[in-house]
């Protein structure tokens, strides 16, 4: 489990770089996953630190920066090597976008690595806005990624099934999903319908598993990276000639589609939504918390964010 050290300050940003007082960071998948056991997490945690995804107010910027300014408040997606779970952090201008004016900083930090995936996945990878229509599928639908998933999907007009755990199904409901499935009563692959889009959003699912349930010309997107079980079926729909279309996700810290998250949340039409906002010093609870009943973010809060 992680733990609170003292460190050396960051550098002061050079080029395009900003440097951030970090208010806030969400914990992720991948955080997680840092501390499980076996050589992958080992490798994560050798080249990673933990926290991906941060907001907070802008201190400094390096002499190529054109887009913010000192006392801007901004939110962030990391790159690999992560590091936001700390009160300092720097990185590119390209990664940020600007606070949205109704959020908080601990609904700010829950956006970018959930709300990234779940709109390059629905809106890149699946090209939902083209279809008419649609019948979207969500697995994993109460967490972070999937929770924004539901909204974006019934932003378009989509019919959206959420599958998540019996407790977590009000959830889904409120977030506008109208079909749900208790995924501990009812297999996926079983539900013997046909869907437009399946978005796994856990990484579960193999592809050849999905085919059943994907209309005719339907694509299933998931956030698995694609193994010697999924290569073959893997392939962008484009390569297709017909038939249903397979494809990962693999999201980029583009600060376009960050505003434009932005923007759909000062409009009311995305809503973050944070479980439970803890203080950096209590760490270990919030990961131990994201892995029992947590339903969208959990946030771990590194200044005078409210907690609760």
């Amino acid at each position: 489990m992680p733990v609170v050290v003292d460190v050396p300050e960051p550098p002061a940003p050079t080029g395009d770089r900003l440097l951030l007082r970090v208010e806030a960071s969400s914990v992720n998948g991948t955080d997680l996953g840092a501390f499980g056991g076996g050589l992958t997490a080992a490798v994560v945690r050798r080249v990673s630190h933990p926290g991906f995804d941060v907001a907070g107010e802008v201190l400094s910027c390096g002499p190529e920066v054109t887009a913010f300014a000192p006392g801007d408040r901004v939110m962030a997606l990391l790159g690999h090597s992560g590091g936001g779970q700390a009160e300092r952090v720097v990185f590119r201008q390209e990664q940020a976008a600007r606070v949205p004016v109704s959020c908080s900083a601990a609904e700010a930090a829950s956006l970018p690595l959930a709300g990234l995936t779940a709109l390059q996945a629905l809106y890149g990878r699946a090209a939902l806005r083209a279809r008419r229509s649609p019948r979207v599928l969500v697995v994993g639908a109460s967490g972070g990624i999937g929770a924004a998933a539901v909204q974006l999907a019934r932003l378009v007009g989509a019919h959206v099934t959420g599958v998540a755990s019996g407790r977590k199904l009000d959830f889904v409901a409120g977030l506008g999903a109208q079909e749900l499935v208790d995924r501990h009563e009812r297999e996926v692959t079983a539900l013997g319908r046909r869907f437009d889009v399946v978005l796994d959003t856990p990484g579960r699912l193999l592809a050849a598993a999905a085919r059943p349930l994907l209309a005719d010309d339907g694509v299933f997107v998931t956030t698995r990276g694609a193994g010697p079980d999924s290569v073959r079926e893997l392939v962008p729909g484009r390569l297709r000639r017909g038939g249903p279309a397979f494809a990962t996700v693999r999201t980029r810290p583009r600060s376009a589609d960050l505003a434009h998250l932005a923007a759909l949340v000062d409009g009311g039409d995305l809503r973050p939504v944070v479980d439970r906002v803890f203080p950096l010093a209590q760490v270990e609870e919030a990961y131990r918390h994201v892995r029992g009943a947590a339903t969208g973010k959990v946030v771990v809060a590194t200044s005078a964010v409210p907690v609760g």
